[in-house]
């Protein structure tokens, strides 16, 4: 008989306590291997005892539960376990994976706990919450991921969303506003700014501006490109699952990467 393992991370003891007590009366044939107080010990400890299942708290310092599903990826099927409904629920409901609303009760594990029985009953592998390499849930899941970890991130730095980019254009310093921005294209030290009054440089990578953002208006689809998605008129698909977003009103078409492509799924 196979044993089915599991791992739970949460910065608070007392709630890591509270889950694997819960889950010992509940599921007592499930081995919890280790407790994580964040998200990189989360990491650490689903690399060496590889379970088939882990229990996220979203919020914790440091690595958070996001950024540890995203390390895991594949390879475990997680519950988020989230004291914030917000915007979090709607996304992992749309996302097809499990989340406990802290304080949790046993009604609610029972249901979560009879999900992780029947995915495991029906033989899928311990990736099942996360979908397949190809998989469109799975891609769309993983899309819910990207959103919510610069959501989190966004938030733990206390900063509002970007409104401006400041930019040199002549001899002028240039505040363009960020609404108006069509895309962003970068090479390793500067990044073009192409915006509905013109185009500058400006020395700041695409990793750092992706984080400052708002997800649900800008989108990475390339390592080197963000687009604005009000500016999108069509996405054509290429060989070797790639594609091209067409702009509105614009000639220049924007690369889309194997990895962005499930982005325009629905397109």
């Amino acid at each position: 008989m196979t044993v089915i393992t599991a791992l739970i991370a949460d910065d608070e003891p007392l709630l890591r306590d509270h889950l694997q007590a819960h889950l010992g009366r509940l599921w007592p044939e499930l081995q919890i291997v280790g407790q994580a107080r964040n998200g990189r010990e989360a990491v650490e400890l689903f690399e060496r005892e590889q379970p088939q299942i882990v229990f996220l708290d979203v919020h914790m310092p440091g690595m958070n539960g996001i950024e540890a599903a995203r390390a895991i990826a594949r390879r475990a099927m997680t519950v988020f376990v989230t004291a914030y409904e917000q915007y979090a629920v709607q996304a992992f409901e749309q996302g097809a994976i499990d989340y406990l609303i802290k304080p949790f009760d046993e009604t609610r594990l029972t249901d979560t706990i009879g999900r992780l029985k029947e995915r495991l009953r029906a033989g899928a592998v311990p990736a099942a919450a996360v979908g397949a390499d190809g998989d469109e849930a799975g891609d769309r899941l993983e899309s819910v991921l990207d959103r919510l970890a610069a959501q989190l991130r966004h938030q733990a730095s206390g900063k509002p969303w970007l409104q401006w980019i400041k930019a040199s254009v002549g001899n002028a310093v240039r505040l363009i506003p960020v609404e108006q921005i069509a895309y962003l294209r970068s090479d390793e030290k500067y990044t073009l700014v192409v915006w509905e009054g013109g185009e500058a440089l400006i020395r700041k990578p695409i990793r750092e501006l992706v984080d400052e953002m708002d997800p649900e208006q800008f989108v990475q689809v390339h390592r080197s490109v963000i687009v604005n998605l009000r500016h999108v008129a069509q996405v054509t698909r290429g060989a070797n699952e790639t594609a091209d977003v067409h702009l509105k009103g614009r000639t220049e078409t924007l690369p889309v990467s194997r990895s962005y492509l499930h982005l325009f799924r629905q397109m």
